[in-house]
């Protein structure tokens, strides 16, 4: 079978020949069809994710594929449709995956879409539903909202009753989150954001995935008991929030990893993924995939990823 592997975190990742794996006990083997690519990929490759696994290791986070074989104690069915958070292994042709981790995806649901849907929904679902306590009729600012995370924070937002104000990159990435739903639209690149959103009223809720100088401009522009939620950093460098302005507002900035939660409240994750796709079966979200790359150009899929041209997910498959 075919690997997508970092051997070394000074060297670029590449594709190497392995041994199929067997599961074992509380394991599935999965015969992966689609991989959904990431930030947090980018930063293994150069050991600086937080999970980063001891080298070597095979790339990709979030994989969807059909039950190929189980290890004992496994109360999964071979032939099953599922997809599974692994964490790592993702970029390969198969892979041995805690059962616990799988969880089983509609019939609809084509591999492509399943691959990219756990970590970006349901980041952006526990993130607003629980962590932001999102309400209807409040404002919604999404930093980065054409990404691959921000899409569907723009698109969860909007089916939550929020006013949802996307920031992005250009009018063609606007375009898109606009179809997700939002109802304001700011371009990052010539936006006063600050001013822009002063404009509007003030925000209620800042869904921070970029981080920088657009995450400066959204605290100051943030009405009293706002909450500021840290996704991330696309930007590569972390928000600096000033904690006078927070005092004197009652703001909250909260940090939010949807993957720890595995940890220490996995119940969390499987009670939002199953709304979720009962959402999906309802067509009240529709996945965006913005690139395809067959696994034998799977450096390319990231290099395409690093350069924020993406637009929603960018997902690997295994056809070629």
């Amino acid at each position: 079978m075919r690997a997508f592997q970092v051997i070394d975190h000074a060297k670029p990742a590449q594709l190497a020949a392995l041994d199929l794996p067997k599961p074992g006990p509380g394991q599935i083997r999965l015969k992966i069809a689609a991989c959904g690519l990431n930030f947090a990929d980018l930063l293994m490759l150069g050991g600086s994710y937080q999970d980063t696994p001891a080298l070597p290791f095979t790339l990709g986070l979030e994989v969807a594929g059909t039950v190929d074989a189980i290890g004992p104690d496994v109360a999964l069915e071979t032939g099953m449709r599922v997809a599974v958070f692994a964490g790592q292994g993702g970029l390969a042709d198969y892979g041995v995956f805690d059962a616990a981790r799988a969880v089983a995806i509609p019939d609809v649901m084509p591999f492509s879409e399943a691959a990219g849907f756990l970590v970006a929904y349901g980041t952006s679902h526990l993130a607003l539903t629980r962590r932001a306590r999102l309400k209807s009729g409040e404002r919604l600012v999404v930093l980065g909202a054409a990404g691959g995370v921000g899409l569907t924070a723009v698109e969860i937002g909007a089916q939550l009753g929020a006013e949802v104000v996307a920031v992005a990159r250009g009018p063609e990435k606007l375009k898109i989150a606009a179809g997700a739903g939002a109802t304001h639209l700011i371009d990052s690149t010539s936006a006063d954001l600050r001013a822009e959103l002063k404009a509007l009223g003030g925000v209620d809720v800042v869904y921070d995935a970029v981080g920088g100088d657009q995450a400066a401009a959204c605290l100051r522009a943030m009405r009293p008991e706002g909450r500021f939620i840290i996704i991330g950093f696309a930007s590569g460098d972390p928000p600096k929030l000033a904690a006078n302005h927070m005092l004197v507002k009652n703001i909250e900035a909260i940090g939010f990893y949807w993957g720890g939660y595995m940890a220490f409240a996995p119940e969390r994750i499987t009670q939002s993924l199953s709304e979720l796709f009962t959402w999906y079966e309802a067509g009240r979200v529709s996945p965006h995939i913005g690139a395809q790359f067959p696994l034998s150009q799977a450096a390319e899929a990231l290099e395409f990823l690093q350069s924020r041209k993406s637009t929603g997910k960018v997902v690997v498959t295994m056809d070629a």
